[in-house]
């Protein structure tokens, strides 16, 4: 099942040519797979580290830019959970404007726990992924 988080590009969002710096690309990936956990599971980070210790961290991405977003520009953020395990996942998150491939990522996570170790998503919160 595809997530789908809209994104609106403002000013603070662009360089001096109006075109989105391109780290920015990478924030509203983020707020997509933030907002995949928020509502696939049903509970905010906080919640997941303090029931379950759990935390989600990047291990590794690679990505490539394919068009410029630009000032006002409405974007949609795509997400697709692509591969599962107990210890990661791996998303491919791709960004559309006007129904138009503009970038596209893919995202390994690590699951941690709260020390910073490698740790297993408990059964009840695998099967929700």
């Amino acid at each position: 099942m595809d997530h789908k988080y809209k994104v609106r590009i403002y000013y603070e969002d662009t360089d001096a040519a109006g075109v989105v710096f391109y780290a920015n690309y990478f924030k509203f990936t983020e707020r997509a797979r933030t907002e995949l956990i928020y509502e696939k599971l049903k509970l905010k980070h906080l919640e997941m580290k303090k029931k379950f210790d759990v935390i989600f961290v990047v291990k590794s991405l690679s990505s490539k830019y394919i068009a410029p977003a630009k000032f006002e520009d409405d974007l949609i953020v795509v997400s697709k959970i692509t591969e599962k395990s107990p210890v990661r996942l791996v998303l491919e998150q791709n960004i559309e404007k006007a129904n138009k491939l503009i970038f596209t990522s893919t995202i390994e996570l690590a699951v941690v726990s709260s020390n910073g170790k490698i740790t297993k998503i408990p059964d009840q919160l695998f099967s929700l992924i």
